[in-house]
């Protein structure tokens, strides 16, 4: 008696059933999935703008004043040495550290502010240019307060 050959492995026409199949499922999920990465990284940037609000926050309690534009953010963790020294400076800081946005750009801190009378902190977003739209657009901390 003659044997049925055993078949082994898959024809091309079951394989690009496959491959349709895994792009069709790709193109339902990716979009997904991407979007709500960029829109974590969106809601830590504001967390942290808050973040460095509070510290402003507590800086201003200590000192009367808030750091100045040149003294920036960094204030917030080291003592500063230029412009209006505080005299009552945490030991210890405000902060650990002062963190870089979530795509890896430093945060632009403006004091007085232009928007806030205080001051003003800015993420440029994903492409760490001023201004765009979407997943680019500016993250400002007076826009948070309107939130």
């Amino acid at each position: 008696m003659r044997r049925l050959q055993q078949r082994q492995g898959f024809t091309l026409i079951e394989l690009m059933v496959v491959i349709v199949i895994l792009a069709a499922l790709i193109s339902i999920v990716a979009p997904k999935f991407f979007g709500q990465k960029e829109e974590a990284l969106r809601t830590q940037a504001k967390v942290q703008i808050r973040n460095f609000q509070q510290a402003l926050q507590l800086f201003y309690v200590d000192n009367g004043f808030y750091p100045s534009t040149e003294q920036g953010l960094k204030a917030l963790v080291e003592k500063p040495t230029i412009g209006r020294i505080p005299k009552k400076w945490r030991e210890g800081g405000y902060m650990e550290k002062v963190p870089k946005d979530p795509w890896g750009n430093p945060y632009v801190y403006i004091s007085p502010g232009i928007h806030h009378k205080d001051y003003d902190i800015i993420s440029y977003g994903a492409d760490g240019v001023e201004g765009g739209e979407g997943n680019d657009a500016d993250i400002q901390s007076w826009a948070l307060d309107e939130e």
